[in-house]
């Protein structure tokens, strides 16, 4: 007896079932495999509570920024950039902290009011050091993005405190 071919069909060959297969157990494989989250990006509670203490410490620095352009005309309008700045600051810490909202918190609207006249920009300038400095030592006890984004944050009003002086 003679062995017998089975057919097979036009453009159908063995290394096109064979590469077929390995395409298809590729994608299984990877459909099946995720990539392991990466534990910097992990937020643990502490610091899922530090960078809500930092939300505040910002929505405090945008009510100040209000504040003294209400105190002083003048300075109002010679800060108009560095208040936008502040927001959009704002905006993206909002964004990387857990369950924060998007709504300005109470502690904000409770800012002490600024001094009227020339003292506000100091007055100002104090507000934009301490939120500054309070962004950076928050930046050590976080990780991956959101301890960038603190420390480019705090570098920022850094140089704010410096046109304000």
């Amino acid at each position: 007896m003679s062995p017998t071919a089975l057919p097979v069909p036009q453009g159908f060959t063995r290394r096109t079932l064979l590469a077929a297969s390995a395409a298809g157990l590729a994608l299984l494989v990877a459909g099946c495999t995720e990539a392991p989250a990466d534990p910097r990006e992990q937020v643990t509670s502490e610091q899922a509570d530090e960078l809500a203490a930092q939300v505040a410490v910002q929505e405090a620095l945008v009510a100040a920024f209000a504040a003294a352009g209400a105190a002083d005309p003048a300075l109002a309008a010679a800060v108009t950039a560095q208040a936008e700045q502040a927001q959009a600051q704002l905006d993206r810490l909002r964004d990387a902290s857990p369950g924060s909202s998007s709504a300005t918190s109470s502690s904000a609207s409770s800012s002490p009011a600024a001094p009227a006249g020339p003292e506000a920009r100091a007055w100002l300038r104090s507000r934009v050091a301490e939120a500054a400095e309070s962004h950076a030592a928050a930046c050590l006890d976080q990780s991956g993005a959101r301890a960038a984004l603190l420390g480019s944050i705090a570098a920022g009003l850094r140089g704010q405190d410096g046109t304000l002086a």
